[in-house]
């Protein structure tokens, strides 16, 4: 008889309690570290989810919720995900590695981050070869502190390493979060899918939030259009510079997918960033454009575009009164 999965997820925002709700639905044994006040609203109400997946509730009684590492079983996790915030990468990688007791060699890591650059942080602490990152680019928000909505989903979640090709041990993850409704599958060439990702998120997320609109919005605008163009090609010549490709060998191939499949499929989208701007919270633009603009130095390029999009949402982040 084969044993449960024993899984920690490492934060409970919209993506990680998102993720839960299918880990907890195929019957995976997982424990969830969040803030006190999502703790506290998961042991009254529990978690619910809604949206295009269908509803889903786990019970206060079928949740183990924790605020604290110290206050979780002290024996080792066959996976820990990490779904906090791009900024609270090193936090996060700092705290587990503090805490030896819950993982060991065949525990995997697994990153479901925006971004680029997590892997790099965690490889300080840990292993390369127990690092992995997940592709997601399902739209999940969080109405409520213990609540899940799923808006929209472009395809499966992709889960694969930047350090190896040896994807061993994943097929058990992937099958537990299929067998709770939702798409995930290893995949090798996941540093072309975490481009891919970032040439969207960095073309649409700064935008959006500066100007306040939806996806569709940006996508339906001449000059809009002409901002988010140079975008992604200043994000293209740091990805080549990096050594790094996409599915797309030139920006004009991405571009015209962009406009005709991905734009529109998500076009009354709000970026995360304008959620973050309108709740008081810091945004992930240090891990988005930002690591675009310290990749461009690196390499002696220049990416003033996306720049400037970036310096606009710093200065949001500090000028922006929270909505109540």
């Amino acid at each position: 008889m084969t044993s449960k999965l024993n899984i920690l997820n490492y934060g409970a925002g919209a993506v990680g309690l998102g993720l839960d709700s299918f880990l907890l639905k195929s019957g995976a044994d997982t424990a969830i570290l969040c803030r006190t006040n999502t703790a506290a609203a998961l042991r009254e109400s529990g978690l619910v989810r809604q949206g295009i997946f269908g509803p889903f509730q786990a019970l206060p009684e079928a949740l183990r919720v924790f605020t604290t590492l110290d206050d979780l079983p002290q024996q080792p996790f066959d996976y820990i995900l990490v779904t906090v915030k791009s900024f609270d990468s090193a936090a996060a990688s700092n705290d587990l590695a503090q805490h030896p007791s819950l993982w060991n060699k065949d525990t995997k890591i697994i990153l479901c981050q925006n971004g680029w650059g997590n892997a790099e942080i965690f490889a300080k602490h840990f292993p390369k070869e127990q690092i992995f990152n997940a592709r997601v680019i399902t739209g999940f928000t969080r109405p409520q502190l213990n609540e899940v909505e799923i808006t929209v989903h472009a395809d499966a979640v992709h889960i694969g390493s930047l350090f190896q090709e040896n994807l061993n041990g994943i097929e058990k993850l992937c099958h537990a979060i299929n067998a709770g409704g939702l798409p995930c599958m290893p995949f090798k060439d996941i540093a072309k899918d975490l481009w891919a990702k970032m040439l969207y998120n960095c073309a649409l997320n700064p935008l959006g939030a500066v100007l306040g609109v939806s996806y569709g919005e940006l996508g339906a605008s001449q000059h809009t259009r002409a901002i988010m163009n140079d975008i992604i090609r200043e994000i293209y010549a740091v990805m080549r510079a990096s050594g790094y490709s996409t599915h797309w060998p030139s920006p004009q191939e991405y571009i015209k997918v962009f406009y005709e499949k991905l734009v529109p499929a998500t076009a009354e989208h709000k970026s995360s960033t304008l959620q973050s701007l309108r709740s008081g919270k810091k945004t992930e633009i240090a891990a988005l454009n930002g690591i675009v603009i310290t990749l461009a130095e690196r390499h002696g390029l220049d990416v003033p575009v996306n720049r400037s999009v970036t310096e606009m949402v710093r200065f949001l982040e500090r000028n922006t009164p929270p909505r109540g």
